[in-house]
């Protein structure tokens, strides 16, 4: 074993990449620092960005009692907008922490701060991402055109909030989830109190997975004074966890019944997508009992296993459609 496990790879490979990922042994090497950039080698980021999508799309199909052949592009076009938003919003995030995360033992072998790529580079491949993206948000309703633009706002934000407040997690899942509200208006053309509620479910969700995230910087954290809700609820975490996860699972009960109020002819459909969060909140119980905070390889995992538990209620969500 390396005597420092963190320290850039020869190859320019990021120390918390996936190991035996595509980017690092199948992608040209001259894409490979700018794929490294949008988390192409960390993929689990796309998944919690693209999932509230395709909850907030399911959830509108369930209002609405019918899907549409548009939905296909829309769960398409939400999978495709997901891979570029993240990738435009975490090559934001390292051209403006690049000073911390060169101070951060986990973090210094990302492309800036280990000299892959320069800033200028960086902000010509963010832009590059974020237009390709919003060619793709033009062929949705004008509302949803809206909703995207108005994304941009918290995505700006989130990496300057670990600098103001011990919440940063909070503007996070305020990015992260926008799509719940996005996919939904896409599909019906108007916003409702359902994917508002199912919005902040999610926002506690990301408060729950981010949380388990950010324990692996604790130390350097508190060394360069980067704040987060890691050193804020320290040796209290398991508790604040509990509550985020009950927060989590009836907030997205509630968005169900909101949605499918009126429908008392598709009562199985109705228990079907209520077992989602439950579901849902099963497996946050497993992540609880599998946490130690301070071991950060079980952290990384634990965070890594959201992807499935994200897609937990999207399949009760896929079968209540049928009933």
């Amino acid at each position: 074993m390396p005597e420092h496990p963190h320290m850039p790879e020869p190859t320019g490979q990021v120390s918390d990449a996936v190991k035996g990922n595509w980017v690092d042994h199948l992608a040209p090497a001259w894409t490979r620092p700018y794929l490294r950039l949008s988390r192409a080698d960390r993929p689990i980021g796309t998944w919690l960005l693209l999932l509230p999508c395709w909850w907030g799309l399911a959830l509108a199909i369930l209002h609405d009692g019918q899907a549409r052949l548009f939905d296909l592009w829309i769960f398409v076009a939400c999978g495709l907008g997901a891979w570029l938003m993240r990738g435009a919003g975490c090559t934001w995030n390292d051209i403006t922490d690049r000073d911390i995360d060169g101070a951060v033992e986990r973090t210094r072998s990302r492309p800036i701060p280990s000299g892959q790529v320069s800033v200028k580079q960086a902000v010509l491949w963010m832009s590059i991402q974020a237009l390709i993206s919003f060619a793709i948000l033009l062929t949705f309703n004008t509302g949803a055109i809206l909703m995207g633009v108005l994304a941009l706002a918290p995505v700006a934000i989130y990496p300057f909030a670990k600098r103001f407040t011990w919440w940063p997690q909070v503007f996070l899942g305020i990015a992260f989830n926008w799509g719940a509200l996005l996919a939904w208006v896409a599909h019906t053309g108007s916003l409702h109190i359902a994917p508002v509620v199912l919005y902040l479910a999610g926002i506690i969700w990301t408060l729950f997975y981010d949380t388990i995230y950010a324990h692996q910087d604790t130390e350097d954290d508190a060394l360069i004074g980067v704040k987060s809700t890691a050193r804020l609820f320290a040796e209290r975490t398991p508790q604040w966890l509990r509550r985020f996860l009950i927060g989590t699972v009836l907030l997205m009960a509630l968005s169900i019944l909101l949605a499918m109020s009126g429908q008392s002819d598709r009562p199985f459909a109705i228990l079907l997508a209520l077992v989602a969060p439950w579901g849902m909140g099963v497996h946050m119980i497993w992540q609880m009992r599998q946490l130690d905070i301070h071991d950060s390889g079980i952290c990384l995992k634990l965070f890594r296993a959201n992807r499935d538990t994200g897609l937990i209620p999207l399949l009760f969500f896929a079968g209540a459609m049928f009933l």
